[in-house]
């Protein structure tokens, strides 16, 4: 279930058009970490918690989570920095903010 599940989104990754970000094989995406079972990472519209939340994502169920750009501002430390991000998940593709405390690399499938 799980394969065809990455099968799928990588199916709809492919029918984005032109100008969208999209995910890859090998390194720039993400897995969600430190997130307690049964709850969820918040994506927010913008690098703010007090941003809307946009959309959910649920540790080693929330699809593909691809880094779009350098986590920021470089110049504090990781946890307390934003990540811009894609998520694809589906034939859904959202983008916003995620705070780095609560992901790590991982290599895209």
């Amino acid at each position: 279930m799980y394969k065809e599940t990455i099968i799928a989104c990588l199916a709809a990754v492919c029918l984005l058009p032109t100008g969208q970000a999209l995910a890859t094989s090998g390194p720039g995406c993400l897995v969600v970490v430190n997130v307690e079972p049964g709850d969820a990472l918040n994506m927010r519209k913008r690098p703010s918690a007090s941003s809307p939340i946009i959309d959910e994502l649920t540790p080693g169920s929330h699809g593909i989570i691809h880094l779009d750009s350098p986590c920021e501002p470089l110049s504090r430390p990781w946890g307390s920095r934003w990540c811009k991000v894609s998520h694809y998940n589906a034939d859904k593709v959202t983008e916003g903010w995620v705070k780095a405390r609560y992901v790590r690399d991982s290599d895209c499938p």
